[in-house]
């Protein structure tokens, strides 16, 4: 279908997320082979742009795969058949841990948190007491589907007081909210390019601590591909074990680039300001944030009592070209979700307002006062904005 001249495309959805200009002209440069020695040095420039991302002295691995790959990853190459561990099931990427365990023969001891609530820290310490012979510990930093944040700091601070290893989903988070993996004490960061870090789809990423490793050297779990003795082997010597995805590559780092550029301190409390003027806008609208726990970098939004939020998500795709997320499982109609993270600026929020009253009241249920929403996120915008540049790490 030929793209319409009324219907400006845009792209609000929790992954992939707009990627900025300066990425795209990277992904469209000349093919560089990837053993020769220029490669070497953009890998190597990349490696390092991630550990500061991640927060880690460690070195972070890049995948030829979603972010998925990498959390499988987390369990091949950490467990064997029969070991045990907790998996923090929250929402569709929780479930995900316990998914992947069962594939390989781990017995997976859940903890089922309620859908909009983050897990109690205190909840895991009871089952680490129960269960001391846990391996590991898989939970998600952010949880896209219901719009929730993890307190890491806390969850890490009670894991790191046993033999068991942290392994923490990143994906959506990962440059959107902060998580201080060395200093809190997180073993094990896997994450993606295509949601905070603005490239396409296809590039997974995974740093382990030292006290992973060692667990690592015991693992009896079939692997090939992702073996990541292979990735840091080969990353020893500045190269892959495997073909990279080159331009993905060198589309992140041009990403990473501008990260830096910013700053770490100034992108998280960039993202802190738009997520506090997203939520001041919608709850002026009256209208509810489904989460009690929310993550800056997206805004997960009960749609109003008797709507479908479905149909929310499909005019707003069809009448304004704006691509959002609706909800998943036991909250599809229920929830509409817009994302505000990476190459997302003070204007996206008021846009993302000013777009959900029209389609409310292309509807029929406008909301209450015109306008309102907006300008509750504007007073947030307008007071906090100009201090982020005098923000630095």
């Amino acid at each position: 279908m030929s793209p319409r001249a009324d219907l400006k495309p845009r792209l609000y959805s929790p992954g992939p997320t707009e990627v900025p200009p300066y990425v795209l002209q990277a992904l469209g440069s000349p093919i560089t082979h990837h053993r020769s020695p220029v490669f070497s040095e953009y890998l190597m420039e990349v490696s390092e742009n991630l550990k500061y991302v991640v927060r880690t002295e460690q070195d972070v691995y890049m995948v030829l795969a979603s972010a998925t790959g990498t959390m499988e990853a987390s369990v091949s190459n950490l467990l064997s058949p029969g070991d045990k561990a907790i998996c923090v099931r929250g929402g569709k990427f929780g479930e995900r841990w316990s998914e992947i365990c069962t594939a390989y023969g781990v017995e997976a001891i859940n903890i089922d948190v309620e859908w909009g609530y983050a897990v109690d820290p205190a909840v895991i310490a009871d089952t680490l007491k129960k269960n001391p012979d846990v391996k590991a510990v898989y939970t998600t930093l952010s949880e896209t589907s219901t719009g929730i944040v993890t307190d890491a700091r806390a969850v890490a601070e009670v894991i790191g007081k046993t033999d068991a290893v942290m392994v923490i989903d990143a994906t959506s988070s990962l440059g959107a909210t902060p998580l201080l993996t060395d200093q809190w004490g997180v073993d094990v960061v896997v994450g993606g390019g295509h949601k905070a870090l603005t490239i396409p789809p296809g590039l997974a990423f995974i740093s382990l601590s030292e006290k992973a490793w060692k667990l690592a050297a015991n693992s009896k779990c079939p692997k090939y591909y992702l073996d990541l003795k292979k990735y840091r082997s080969s990353l020893a010597k500045q190269t892959t074990p495997f073909t990279p995805g080159v331009n993905l590559i060198m589309g992140l780092r041009e990403s990473l680039k501008a990260f830096r550029e910013e700053g770490y301190n100034r992108t998280m409390r960039r993202h802190e300001i738009l997520g506090e003027a997203m939520r001041a806008g919608v709850k002026a609208m009256g209208l509810e944030i489904y989460p009690k726990a929310p993550f800056n970098g997206l805004t997960a939004i009960l749609a109003p009592d008797g709507m479908d939020a479905g149909e929310i998500v499909k005019t707003l795709r069809n009448k304004y070209g704006i691509t959002i997320a609706g909800g998943q499982d036991s909250l599809k109609g229920k929830i509409f979700r817009f994302a505000h993270m990476g190459y997302a600026d003070r204007m996206d929020v008021p846009f993302m307002l000013a777009a959900t009253e029209m389609v409310l009241a292309d509807l029929g249920r406008p909301v209450a006062e015109a306008g309102k929403g907006v300008g509750a996120a504007m007073e947030i915008l307008n007071r906090e904005w100009p201090k982020l540049a005098s923000i630095t790490d």
